[in-house]
């Protein structure tokens, strides 16, 4: 079976819910609008954004826990909800194959029973265990395939960390063996560390048992580091659908590429100008000379004396002698008003043209706050739009 064939399909999906009101004057409120993606048999896909862009709504009315106000909905090739040809088909056997992980552990854990009862309780609704051993088996090895082993089977829920927590539902849910596995913010009520160390033994599930994996957050680094393809909403409306390196290093907007990295991409509003065979962006007193490539978007797209915004992130801005002096027609001056150091690296905080800007550099960095330092920066990463609408002009 090929690792390419879609498993799941949603085509212009919209979603409204009641607001108030009856009769005529009852009102709805959009929470998305013509949402469609698919996601590939085996993959994990990250379903990204603030709080209240629609990504949770997606993904429960993926489960048809919502019902769709239009759209379609094709699963292994079924339509089991198409609006305009009257499709809804009933979801109970879809649905077992189907699991979801809630946000909140603990609230799906009975506190009055030991984590091997509450195991074993799915292990007794779906049938899978012929005899007490057969069951205590199954319990030790869902137990041991989420990281956990036989001591913990006799705790109880209050006993354990909010990662060992979330480890048990996820046991439990794995039971029937799913494919499809639906985890809404599962690490958002973890501490960083818990949830740097889940992010890893989320993965390593993933790898164990191949199934699919839709993974809802607002968290960009969880989605990076653990998706292969990433769906981006602001909203209620997809942004952007790519994978991780893509959304990086070729942002179709700006709100995908301020969401996108830590600490997020600079902007800058900039003057667009032409001086024989140079293509430059001012700013201040500044002026950026910008490589062939980008400069021939720039004059095809009728840029020329425009503003537009000039996206650099961090780390494509330097401070030592050997950056500024590859750099030399992307160097300008600026105050430190603010330092960070990091361990291996520093933030420095400056100001240009009355614009807060970040650098991360190396923490060998001799700049302190309130030192006037040159910076340059690596034309080869900068990132244009356009100032109207957002929209990328060239990457």
């Amino acid at each position: 079976m090929s690792d390419d064939k879609k498993l799941i399909e949603v085509q212009h999906l919209q979603q409204y819910f009641p607001a108030g009101g009856r009769g005529k004057k009852k009102k709805y409120v959009q929470a998305v609008d013509d949402v469609s993606f698919y996601i590939k048999k085996g993959e994990t896909l990250g379903l990204v954004g603030e709080s209240g862009c629609g990504k949770t709504t997606v993904g429960r009315t993926l489960l048809r826990l919502y019902e769709p106000t239009d759209g379609t909905i094709i699963y292994d090739g079924d339509v089991i909800f198409d609006k305009k040809k009257k499709i809804a088909v009933n979801m109970l056997p879809y649905r077992r194959k189907m699991q979801m992980v809630f946000q909140d552990p603990y609230a799906s854990l009975d506190p009055r029973m030991t984590i091997g009862d509450i195991v074993g309780e799915a292990i007794d609704i779906h049938h899978l265990a012929a005899n007490k051993k057969e069951r205590r088996d199954k319990i030790i090895s869902l137990l041991e395939t989420v990281g956990l082993n036989s001591e913990h089977a006799n705790r109880y829920p209050h006993e354990f960390s909010g990662g060992q927590r979330q480890r048990v539902a996820l046991g439990r849910a794995i039971v029937r063996e799913p494919k499809v596995f639906l985890l809404d913010e599962p690490l958002s009520n973890l501490d960083a560390k818990l949830r740097a160390q889940m992010r890893t033994e989320i993965s390593k599930l993933h790898l164990r048992l191949g199934t699919t994996f839709i993974y809802v957050t607002h968290d960009q680094t969880e989605a990076m580091t653990m998706a292969s393809r990433i769906v981006v909403m602001k909203d209620g409306f997809i942004q952007q659908c790519d994978t991780p390196q893509n959304l990086y290093d070729l942002p179709c907007n700006m709100f995908v590429a301020g969401f996108i990295g830590s600490p997020q991409m600079n902007f800058i509003d900039t003057k667009c100008k032409v001086e024989g065979d140079k293509f430059s962006l001012t700013f201040d007193n500044t002026t950026i000379v910008l490589p062939p490539a980008k400069a021939k978007k720039l004059a095809d797209a009728g840029c020329n004396g425009k503003t537009v915004v000039m996206g650099i992130r961090p780390e494509d801005i330097g401070d030592s002698e050997i950056e500024i002096e590859a750099h030399q027609d992307c160097a300008f001056e600026a105050d430190v008003t603010g330092y960070e150091l990091l361990g291996s690296e520093v933030l420095l905080y400056f100001k240009v043209a009355g614009t807060s800007m970040t650098a991360k550099v190396d923490s060998r960095t001799t700049a302190r706050m309130g030192d006037h330092i040159k910076l340059a920066i690596d034309p080869e990463k900068i990132h244009v739009f356009d100032k109207e609408t957002e929209l990328t002009i060239t990457n």
